[in-house]
């Protein structure tokens, strides 16, 4: 029954947004403000988390003193620009666009800052590239999974903005479901400013009531896709999906997204609970599905990247159209493409035609670390290399 309630709300809303496309209306949302309710679990002491260690007093009250303080001087040491080398770099979804105008490799990541760098050993930064002005991405602040796109004249800023003061939704016993979606800035430049453009400031490109992060960009035959995840965290077993954009990417021109896959559909992929897996320190049960990217390998087959949590944590798989096209169907590999808690991996070429992929790597619960990987594409499949030791 409650399936049933529920498709039947969606046909109404889509036809609903359909007659607001055919009379020219204003389809804007009406958001309505919802009340936080209970969460799931905490989990236990020490616990594996995704999003920090677990304190052994979750309840206690928080020490302040001076936490202005430090605060400041994080921000002064992030806005302080230097030259860095690739190993002493700490970052999550690490990106790497190849500009073959300035030769010039970017590096972009989850904080939304950038580097850039000649070589790829030694990177200068990190600069501030964007600027949110006017949309409510501004208040969020933090960019998570950034990454940057050529498209006709323009370079465009892939980032997932979360405000965690607006809910979505309230899932009892699960999750406070935060307004999260992927938004994209502008620019003639790689190097920024990166600006709104879209139809409306902070325009949601997917629709309002998902959860939606990891937006990336794909083209096809003449069409620009904007392929995304909706969260786990408010579905259970999360899905990929894809929606298709305007030729100037102000705005989406599909009535609904479509769903790629789910989650719980590739085998390496694990129930979190079963995997002894927190969530922001919540026991959250549910499949994940994370960061996806699109290639074709030399031979023309059409394949994704993207990141779940399995045996290993976190890990990176891979699946291909059997159309050859966006629409699928999506077949998953049997086996990670990479596992060992390593993942949301991003595919570039270099300078020198070399195809490399940049992935972070955790040990346990610590830092992030950007890895380079060789990768062969020669044939229909992917096929790891070796990690690549920058010295």
């Amino acid at each position: 029954m409650k399936i049933l309630k529920f498709a039947v709300m969606a046909f109404m809303l889509t036809a609903l947004v359909s007659s607001c496309k055919e009379k020219q209306v204003d389809c804007t949302p009406v958001k309505k403000e919802i009340q936080p309710v209970e969460q799931a679990p905490r989990a236990d002491p020490g616990q594996r988390n995704f999003g920090g260690n677990i304190s052994a007093t979750p309840n206690a009250p928080r020490d302040t003193t001076g936490m202005a303080e430090r605060m400041r001087r994080m921000r002064e040491e992030q806005n302080r620009i230097r030259t860095v080398h690739f190993n002493d770099l700490s970052m999550s979804d690490p990106y790497i666009y190849a500009d073959e105008a300035t030769k010039t490799y970017y590096l972009t990541s989850s904080g939304g800052r950038q580097y850039r760098s000649k070589d790829l050993v030694m990177w200068e930064g990190p600069y501030n590239v964007i600027d949110l002005s006017g949309t409510w991405c501004e208040k969020a602040g933090f960019a998570a999974a950034a990454e940057i796109h050529k498209i006709g004249d323009y370079y465009y800023y892939a980032g997932t903005w979360s405000d965690h003061s607006e809910i979505i939704q309230a899932i009892p016993r699960r999750y406070n479901v935060p307004h999260n979606q992927t938004y994209l800035l502008r620019s003639e430049s790689p190097e920024g400013p990166f600006v709104p453009f879209s139809v409306t400031p902070g325009y949601d490109y997917q629709p309002y009531e998902w959860d939606c992060i990891d937006g990336t960009l794909y083209e096809e035959d003449g069409h620009i896709y904007m392929v995304f995840v909706h969260e786990w965290t408010q579905l259970i077993d999360g899905t990929m999906d894809y929606i298709e954009l305007a030729p100037d990417l102000t705005k989406t021109i599909s009535e609904w997204p479509v769903t790629m896959f789910r989650a719980s559909e590739c085998p390496p992929c694990g129930e979190m609970n079963g995997l002894g897996e927190a969530t922001f320190g919540l026991k959250m049960p549910g499949w994940v599905t994370d960061g996806p990217q699109m290639f074709r390998t030399q031979t023309g087959k059409l394949g994704m990247l993207w990141s779940t949590w399995g045996k290993e944590r976190y890990l990176q798989v891979v699946c291909y159209s059997e159309s050859g096209t966006i629409a699928g169907p999506w077949v998953q590999e049997p086996e990670p493409f990479l596992a060992n808690n390593s993942g949301h991996g991003m595919l570039f070429r270099t300078f020198d035609g070399e195809l490399r992929y940049v992935v972070h790597h955790s040990e346990g619960n610590g830092g992030r670390k950007p890895q380079y990987w060789t990768v062969d594409d020669s044939g229909d499949k992917l096929v790891l290399g070796h990690q690549i030791i920058v010295k």
